[in-house]
């Protein structure tokens, strides 16, 4: 596993350029779980974009406290919540006028691991011809802890269900850590993908799938979060699964 310790070695093999990657944090009332997944962000060179959607707890003030200071915190704050998916097109829009080489997304309740974020740039790195990268639990070597039962065949359900219906060839397409190089986005039509929630991931899987982006997965272990609730439901996952239905039967190529 990654400590800040590997910094020096990382750098040595060029896994990180600053001011060549951002990572895209949505939030909304996160104030418990923010500030320690930016301090655990803070020792690498990523700039950082919060897109939040109205938080009403101090979520805000918990990032402008963190470790991660300076130019490299940004903010797109919004006065309501437009939800995961409208706040990604956002924050898309906003890297796609900055410098970057690659976007990375994750969620800011400690669920992804800075250590996996790290395994996946040195992937990225070894594999420049790779344009999405997910962080994935479903293939060998990944793994979830502290979900119950029914939450993981729900999630694994789901993944094989949409394969089976429109054949991404993607293990984990619900997953929401990834790292998308800027070509790649440029060539999507991100603000086409409307979905939110749940189906979001899938429908960006099947945008780039569309465009002929090459896709990997990387092994990751994905933790419940510690504080907060959950901003999944029932009802997001079916009408996931009402999209992907629509998906495979309506709109087959």
């Amino acid at each position: 596993m990654f400590q800040p310790n590997d910094f020096k070695k990382l750098l040595d093999k060029r896994i990180l350029v600053h001011n060549s990657k951002l990572v895209i944090i949505p939030t909304f009332n996160e104030e418990q779980s923010i500030g320690v997944l930016l301090n655990q962000l803070a020792p690498y060179p990523f700039d950082i974009l919060i897109v939040d959607d109205g938080s009403i707890d101090l979520t805000i003030e918990r990032a402008k406290a963190s470790q991660v200071t300076g130019e490299r915190l940004n903010f797109l704050l919004r006065r309501e919540k437009l939800g995961l998916g409208n706040a990604y097109r956002a924050g898309y829009a906003w890297a796609l006028k900055q410098n970057y080489q690659r976007v990375i997304q994750m969620d800011a309740d400690g669920s992804h691991q800075v250590s996996d974020l790290l395994t996946m740039l040195e992937y990225s790195n070894s594999h420049p011809e790779i344009e999405l990268i997910i962080g994935s639990r479903w293939v060998k070597g990944g793994k979830v802890i502290n979900w119950n039962k029914g939450r993981e065949l729900l999630s694994r359900f789901a993944n094989r269900y949409t394969q089976a219906l429109i054949k991404l060839n993607v293990k984990d397409s619900t997953a929401g850590f990834r790292i998308y190089k800027v070509s790649l986005l440029s060539r999507m039509d991100i603000q086409g993908v409307r979905s939110d929630g749940y189906c979001y991931q899938i429908e960006m899987t099947r945008e780039a799938r569309d465009v002929g982006a090459s896709v990997a997965e990387v092994p990751i272990t994905f933790k419940e979060r510690e504080f907060g609730t959950s901003k999944m439901s029932f009802k997001i996952a079916i009408e996931a699964m009402a999209r992907v239905t629509f998906w495979g039967f309506f709109k087959a190529k």
